[in-house]
């Protein structure tokens, strides 16, 4: 808890990529992360450099998500890249280590690529089996097998996987749906093939990480009329630190399009600490300007839903629980 507030952290990576996990490509992937970290950080006392900011001691993240920045529970996303990194950058197994860590407050979230095929609805099941996941992320501009470009969330490979997760009963599909990350094409991120999927699979819930920046009008006009997608607020919070009016400006856009129930605090830790980004939502409001033309307002159950009571819904965590239990302590 955090000023008062629950905070489920819906979107968080525990990465590697270090020196001799990384290849030229993986050395272009961190180091492009690493220039939006230092681009949007506030101030210094939240800055790292480049070798501390490769491989996160794991300690060290513990520590710096739950008890420096008050984050209650934390969901872990895997992004593999084993194009770029020769282990991986941030696989499930990393992430169950993690877990296993901070007993009850991480959340598991799968990965697999549909051009894998029936392997992709194998791998699902085993990662349902073996850690069970209740969400996938899923990267539509990820390289595959040395070939340079990603894949459409609508793709029909792509919707006997979403099948599978009806079935299994994984609900929570997650997208990296937003800025471009070199040496991943902007393009191959593009929002519109979500549609198609959310209209399909009703029963799932669609959470578009990054709110489809830079076309947020475009998510805007998707999310409207399709009840069952999301808007994950990562990257978009980042822009809080120094580009406030910007992020006012995500923000009008999203109340005003798909109204406070629909949107969800993520971190995208480690590129930020926590800390400052939940700050800015405690503190976040909104310009008599745009309220005005947008016609929205920001209250304290707008923030409370935001930071933790949304993302609480989606993944069926109890927050009486939550706010009357104290954790478990943290495993070395």
């Amino acid at each position: 808890m955090r000023r008062g507030y629950l905070v489920i952290d819906n979107h968080v990576h525990f990465w590697d990529a270090s020196r001799e996990n990384a290849n030229d490509l993986g050395e272009r992937w961190i180091k492009c992360f690493h220039a939006y970290h230092t681009a949007l950080t506030p101030t210094a006392e939240y800055e790292w450099d480049l070798e501390f900011f490769r491989k996160p001691e794991p300690d060290w993240y513990r520590r710096t998500l739950f008890e420096e920045s008050g984050v209650d529970i934390a969901i872990l996303q895997p992004t593999y890249l084993y194009d770029f990194y020769k282990r991986g950058f941030n696989t499930v197994e990393q992430n169950a280590a993690m877990a296993k860590s901070a007993p009850g407050r991480f959340i598991l979230n799968g990965r697999v690529d549909p051009r894998d095929g029936s392997k992709a609805i194998e791998e699902l099941h085993r990662q349902k089996e073996e850690y069970g996941i209740q969400g996938l992320k899923l990267y539509t501009a990820e390289w595959w097998n040395g070939i340079p470009h990603g894949w459409r969330a609508d793709d029909d490979m792509a919707m006997r996987v979403y099948a599978e997760c009806v079935k299994l009963g994984i609900k929570n599909i997650h997208f990296h749906k937003g800025p471009g990350i070199d040496p991943l094409t902007l393009d191959g991120f593009d929002v519109g093939d979500v549609d198609a999927v959310a209209i399909a699979f009703p029963e799932l819930n669609i959470i578009v990480d990054h709110v489809g920046l830079p076309k947020l009008d475009k998510f805007c006009w998707i999310a409207v009329k399709q009840p069952n997608v999301y808007a994950g607020l990562s990257v978009a919070v980042a822009f809080a630190g120094k580009r406030k009016r910007f992020f006012a400006e995500i923000m009008a856009n999203l109340l005003a399009w798909l109204g406070e129930d629909r949107i969800m605090f993520g971190s995208d830790f480690n590129i930020w600490h926590p800390a400052w980004e939940i700050d800015a939502i405690i503190d976040f409001e909104m310009p008599e300007d745009l309220a005005r033309d947008y016609g929205v307002s920001v209250t304290d159950t707008t923030k409370r839903k935001i930071l933790a009571e949304n993302a609480a819904k989606l993944y069926g965590i109890d927050l009486e629980t939550l706010r009357t239990t104290p954790p478990q302590p943290l495993v070395a």
